[in-house]
C-alpha cells in the first residue's frame, strides 16, 4: 500500500503531568479512531512548567518512568506509532540538566528510536519586549548525529523545534534515507507567526519530503505563549491538513508513490553539488 494516514497532535501543555498525559491519551485515541497510523505529540507535552528549570523535577531515567511507560502502553493499546514530542531525560552525572529526548514507539509499545535535541533555543527575541530563552541552562545538548527509522509512512527523520531554523540538519537526515521529516515543537507565539509555516515548507520543499509539524498552543505557566497551527505538509509545499490556535488533530494521507514520482521527475536532490 503507498498510502498511510498520519496524525499531528496539538496541546496545550501545563505543569500538571498527569493532567497533559490524560489529554495527550484522549488526542492520540482520537488519532487513531481517524485511521492514523503514526501519531506525532508536540514538544514538552508531558509538562510546560512557568521556569525552564521546573522540568527537571520530572527527569526519568532511559527507560524508565512514568511518561515513558504511558507512550508505550498507549501505542500497545491503540496499535499505533507514537512520536513521542520530548521527554526530559536524566543526564548521568549531571543533575542540573535533562535531554530534550524524542522517542519513537511502534505499534507493539517498543521503542525503535530516540533523538535528543542538538540546537537549544538560547535567544533573546529582537523586538525590545524583553522575552528571553535559554534552553542550555537546563537542556543538555545531543549528540549532532541524524536519526531515521523505518515506520508505516516511510523513513522518518528526527527533529525538535529550533532544529527548524537549521536546514544543513534535514539534508542529513534525507542523506541517511528519510521520506518523512517530524518537528514536535513549542514555537513561541511571535517567532510562529512570523516563520512557521515558512520553514515547514521550505524544509518539505527543499527535500521533497512530507512534514509532520506538531505544536504547543496557547497560553502556558508563567504566561509563556506558543503558536500552534500544527500542520502536515506535502514534499511539493502544499499544507494538507492544519489545526488553528486550540487544542485537537490534523490527519492526512502520506502518499509514497507521489513522493517518490516528486523525487524521480524534479531530481533536485541529485544535483547537489556542495555536499
Amino acid at each position: 500500500m503507498s498510502t498511510a494516514r498520519a496524525a499531528v497532535v496539538q496541546m496545550t501543555s501545563g505543569a500538571d503531568r498527569d493532567a497533559n498525559l490524560d489529554a495527550a491519551g484522549r488526542l492520540l485515541r482520537a488519532a487513531a479512531d481517524a485511521g492514523a497510523r503514526l501519531a506525532v505529540l508536540p514538544e514538552n507535552f508531558a509538562f510546560m512548567g512557568a521556569h525552564e528549570t521546573d522540568k527537571l523535577a520530572f527527569a526519568e531515567a532511559d527507560g524508565a518512568g512514568p511518561i515513558q511507560d504511558f507512550l508505550a502502553q498507549s501505542a500497545r493499546a491503540l496499535g499505533l506509532w507514537i512520536v513521542g514530542g520530548t521527554i526530559p531525560l536524566a543526564v548521568p552525572g549531571d543533575a542540573a540538566r535533562v535531554f530534550a529526548a524524542c522517542g519513537v514507539w511502534n505499534d507493539r509499545g517498543e521503542r525503535v528510536a530516540r533523538y535528543d535535541k542538538i540546537h537549544l533555543f538560547d535567544v533573546e527575541l529582537p523586538d525590545g519586549r524583553g522575552e528571553r530563552y535559554r534552553e542550555s541552562a537546563s537542556i543538555a545538548r545531543g549528540a549532532p548525529q541524524p536519526v531515521v527509522v523505518d515506520t508505516p509512512l516511510g523513513r522518518l527523520g528526527l527533529s525538535v523545534c529550533y532544529d527548524l531554523r537549521f536546514p544543513e540538519l534535514y539534508r542529513r537526515l534525507t542523506a541517511a534515507g528519510a521520506d518523512v521529516l517530524c518537528v514536535p515543537s513549542a514555537f513561541t507565539e511571535r517567532t510562529g507567526a512570523a516563520h512557521w509555516d515558512l520553514l515547514l515548507r521550505a524544509r518539505a520543499v527543499e527535500n521533497l519530503c512530507h512534514v509532520l509539524a506538531s505544536d504547543q498552543c496557547g497560553t502556558h505557566p508563567g504566561g509563556r505563549r506558543t503558536f500552534g497551527h500544527s500542520c502536515i505538509v506535502e514534499p511539493w509545499g502544499e499544507v494538507s491538513a492544519a489545526c488553528g490556535a486550540e487544542p485537537g488533530i490534523a490527519v492526512a494521507e502520506l502518499d509514497a508513490e507521489r513522493r517518490a514520482a516528486l523525487r524521480r521527475g524534479f531530481p533536485v536532490l541529485d544535483h547537489r553539488r556542495l555536499s
